[in-house]
């Protein structure tokens, strides 16, 4: 879609967003900052998908709000998207997926669930999200593959880790018995990337209001 800017780094490679909005305009995660240097016009949706959370200063609400008040679209998702549309959906942002909901029904309150380390060149994960494991192993506990119990404990394990640290195979290697032997089969396509659907989510969300729109202009 014509207009569109995405902050995205970890969440989707570049190469999949562009196939689902062609048009649109890739950027890396947002800083703060970021949102002052975008055109006063052409741009008719700004996407947040990712964004810095300790290595530079976050994205602030000031910055989201004077977008908004200009007259352009706000979408978030995913990571820190999620957050601050969680954080500001009142005031006109607009949010998609399912973490974005947790964090607007308060079930997720911390950015540690959303964090992680990625490649500064490729984007690519070094870690893994806590979300991405919560929604893996609750997957798991309803296909019996492990326990009520041992979910409890797996969960335990992957937040008490520092977010650099967190990783699926860490906590396969932190738990005893057959667990972990249970665990390791859920690598590979049984883990859930709950970041990277929202992401797509969101990428078909403003992609199909852009139709809708370019339809009503045409009617």
């Amino acid at each position: 879609m014509r207009g569109a800017i995405v902050y995205l780094g970890p969440s989707l490679p570049h190469s999949e967003a562009e196939a689902i909005c062609p048009d649109a305009v890739f950027l890396p995660p947002i800083r703060r900052g970021d949102l002052q240097r975008i055109p006063k016009s052409g741009v008719s949706v700004i996407c947040i998908i990712d964004g810095y959370f300790h290595q530079d200063a976050a994205v602030g609400h000031r910055e989201i709000l004077s977008i908004l008040n200009s007259g352009v679209r706000v979408v978030g998702a995913s990571s820190m998207g999620a957050l601050r549309a969680a954080e500001l959906d009142t005031l006109g942002m607009e949010g998609v997926g399912l973490i974005y909901s947790l964090y607007r029904q308060g079930r997720l309150i911390s950015d540690d669930e959303v964090a992680l380390i990625f490649d500064p060149e490729t984007f690519a994960p070094l870690s893994d999200p806590l979300i991405n494991i919560r929604c893996t192993l609750r997957n798991a506990r309803r296909s019996k593959v492990i326990t009520e119990e041992e979910e409890r404990q797996c969960i335990g394990i992957a937040s008490s880790l520092f977010y650099p640290e967190r990783t699926f195979s860490r906590i396969i290697g932190e738990v005893s018995g057959d667990l972990g032997d249970r665990l390791a089969s859920l690598q590979g396509e049984s883990l859930i990337d709950q970041k990277q659907r929202d992401a797509i989510a969101a990428l078909r969300y403003i992609s199909d209001s852009a139709a809708v729109a370019a339809g009503e202009d045409e009617s």
